[in-house]
């Protein structure tokens, strides 16, 4: 069970609803709530002192802040984030905003760039947010990568291609990476990657690490064979080898050699898996996400937010992205549709040109 879920299912049905009614409130109105108004608003009959324990004890958890004294609450960013993954209500797309994004689309500009103009535009006409607009990733010779560490489950990749163009890709890393493991990385892919594609960079990455097993298969045959090691999961290339009696070994250099040598191959081997996955996820790109906050590592806005959504080609690869950034306070529930939309569009549009 996620934390938000943990908390929503020990919060009884009044902590909910005052929490809901004092998020939404908020997203509306911008400021705080007091406790008189939400004895107004709620479903049951209570005092308004009763409410205010509530918001203490939600305050408490760290989902509510009076931002001044004996003032109302208002939604923390943990609180913001509860409420988007727990208790968001997704509307409909309205017509309006519809058939404003449909008459962007209908102007056909005459190319990719100035068809993204126009969705940027629109987006921002839509929403009154700023417009976010990735354009589609190129499948182009490569100059020069980088993989660079925000965050223990975020990382960022820097892709210098041949023509000069550059594209910052997020992406959440293997578990157990390092910022120095993310350079071993990035040093392996640029000493191969000379006029290659990320794809073509992929198939290389797989090459060689179906010939390290292959390798590693025939090295350690013989020592499986004699009963000196055995597999851990004979059906999975991936475990481990594991040696038996290895002091029956010592004086024996020809054999402590090949064990040397499928230690050395099994490093090897894990070091290409890793870069790998990393090459296959910056492929993939970034999904659906709502950054809230001090989250939005890319602008680094504390008050701000982003509601991105990828749009895909027609073989439904991720190709780029387009999103709003606005306050915290931004209309989720109205927002997210409008930049799905506008993903799918988007998405559409450069399919049937292609």
């Amino acid at each position: 069970m996620s934390e938000t879920n943990e908390i929503l299912s020990e919060m009884n049905d009044r902590s909910r609803e005052v929490f809901r009614l004092v998020v939404e409130s908020y997203l509306e109105n911008g400021g705080p709530v007091g406790s008189r108004t939400l004895t107004r608003a709620l479903s049951e009959k209570v005092s308004a002192a009763t409410i205010r324990n509530v918001m203490q004890d939600l305050e408490f958890l760290g989902l509510l802040d009076s931002p001044h004294v004996s003032a109302g609450r208002i939604p923390t960013q943990q609180g913001l984030r509860m409420f988007v993954d727990g208790l968001l209500e997704v509307r409909d797309l309205d017509n309006d905003d519809r058939q404003m994004l449909d008459a962007t689309v209908g102007n056909n500009a005459s190319d990719v760039g100035g068809l993204l103009d126009q969705v940027g535009a629109a987006l921002s006409g839509v929403t009154h947010g700023a417009s976010l607009v990735l354009t589609p990733k190129q499948e182009a010779p490569l100059k020069h990568i980088e993989f660079v560490s925000l965050a223990q489950d975020r990382a960022l990749v820097v892709i210098v291609f041949a023509d000069g163009q550059v594209e910052n890709r997020l992406f959440t890393p293997p578990p157990g990476q390092t910022p120095s493991s993310m350079r071993e990385a990035a040093n392996f892919v640029n000493s191969w990657i000379e006029g290659r594609t990320l794809s073509e960079l992929g198939k290389i990455m797989q090459d060689e690490i179906t010939r390290r097993r292959q390798e590693l298969d025939a090295k350690a045959a013989q020592l499986v064979e004699s009963g000196i090691a055995v597999w851990e999961s004979p059906d999975d290339k991936s475990g481990r080898l594991i040696v038996r009696g290895r002091s029956n070994l010592l004086g024996d250099d020809a054999a402590e050699e090949e064990l040397d040598l499928i230690k050395h191959l099994f490093d090897d081997l894990e070091r290409k898996q890793d870069i790998a996955e990393f090459l296959e996820l910056t492929e993939q790109g970034e999904g659906v996400r709502i950054f809230i906050g001090s989250e939005n590592k890319l602008f680094s806005l504390s008050g701000s937010s982003l509601v991105v959504s990828p749009y895909m080609n027609a073989d439904r690869k991720i190709i780029g992205a387009v999103g709003v950034i606005g306050p915290t306070r931004l209309n989720y529930g109205r927002i997210v549709p409008i930049v799905d939309y506008t993903a799918q569009l988007v998405g559409k549009l450069i399919t049937d040109r292609s």
